[in-house]
């Protein structure tokens, strides 16, 4: 009985002395909407980091635009996914402090897979040229589906009747209904909604992407034949790769974030075993051109140790990066 005792408070001694010993982590991180291929990352890596004492919560949401500014100011989340094309726009935005400190300090976790441009319509819409003068649903604003699908209008010089500003689930029940003509959804494939909402009854197809002027821009994919049974054949797009993004004020999750990273890179395999088939297309050493990855994850691979301590205060408010981004798509 004395000896349980004994062992019992030293166990407390012990995990007073040595933070962290014992306790779990709570950690965030923002993904996108439920039926999408971020917040199944998302789950897949709560499921991996949770034996390893870490609390992900995984958090829905509109999407990358939304997402880059909930690291940098929601509490509780210290990590998001977005497109490579939105954090490419807003590193050139200088307009505002705000949107240029959001540029310098959001850091590369790790680059993970293409998102493929889904361009889903009526079956008699050939190609992206052809929607012009037709309503066209683009995503919610703020979402990454939303500044991606007005950058390729705006590269094309392609006018639509109407830009629809509604989300992909809600677009598709339109586009099934004949209430618009076509919808966007930036997101990498097989995409559940995708595959669990539409079938060959609804007469719809996934739109070939070929103009000049936008393959110019991004890079070219091709979503293969199958991924959907109502799309037998393969299907020409574009893509734009999906980033783990956290953000460099936080050191006091600096540890967090790099054993999330170390667990993510040691068990890519587990990943790519039991996650979604999005994960066997990830390459964690991809060059994504023009970003940092962050240095508590390079620190936590044993690339080279973190830098000394930054400070910042979180602020609260309008989202400034969808402001500024509004502002000049709207030119």
């Amino acid at each position: 009985m004395t000896q349980r005792i004994g062992g019992a408070l030293l166990i407390l001694v012990l995990l007073v002395a040595v933070p962290g010993l014992g306790v779990a982590q709570d950690m965030g991180l923002v993904t996108g909407s439920e039926k999408g291929t971020y917040y199944q990352f998302g789950l897949d890596l709560q499921k991996l980091v949770k034996p390893s004492g870490v609390n992900l919560s995984v958090y829905p949401s509109k999407g990358s635009v939304e997402n880059i500014f909930a690291v940098y100011q929601r509490p509780g989340v210290q990590m998001g996914i977005v497109q490579s094309d939105v954090l490419a726009f807003v590193a050139r935005l200088q307009s505002d402090p705000v949107l240029t400190r959001i540029a310098k300090k959001t850091k590369m976790v790790f680059p993970l897979y293409n998102e493929e441009v889904h361009l889903v319509g009526k079956r008699e819409i050939s190609e992206f040229d052809d929607l012009a003068g037709r309503r066209v649903a683009v995503g919610r604003e703020g979402s990454g589906t939303y500044l991606t699908a007005r950058l390729l209008f705006k590269l094309a010089e392609v006018a639509p009747s109407e830009m629809v500003l509604i989300d992909t689930q809600e677009g598709l029940a339109e586009l099934k209904a004949g209430r618009i003509d076509a919808m966007f959804y930036v997101a990498g494939y097989p995409v559940r909604l995708l595959k669990e909402d539409v079938s060959d009854g609804d007469k719809l197809a996934v739109i070939p992407i070929l103009n000049k002027s936008i393959v110019e821009f991004y890079p070219k994919a091709e979503i293969p034949a199958g991924t959907y049974a109502w799309q037998p054949t393969a299907v020409s797009t574009v893509a734009a790769k999906a980033v783990l993004v956290s953000f460099d004020f936080r050191r006091r999750d600096c540890d967090s974030v790099g054993k999330v990273a170390q667990l993510i890179a040691t068990r890519q395999e587990w990943l790519q075993k039991n996650g979604h088939p999005k994960w066997k297309a990830v390459d964690l050493n991809f060059p994504l051109r023009g970003w940092e990855q962050y240095d508590c994850v390079r620190k936590a691979l044993g690339k080279f140790p973190a830098s000394g301590p930054g400070t910042t205060t979180a602020r609260s408010g309008l989202n400034p990066v969808f402001e500024a981004i509004k502002g000049v798509l709207d030119d």
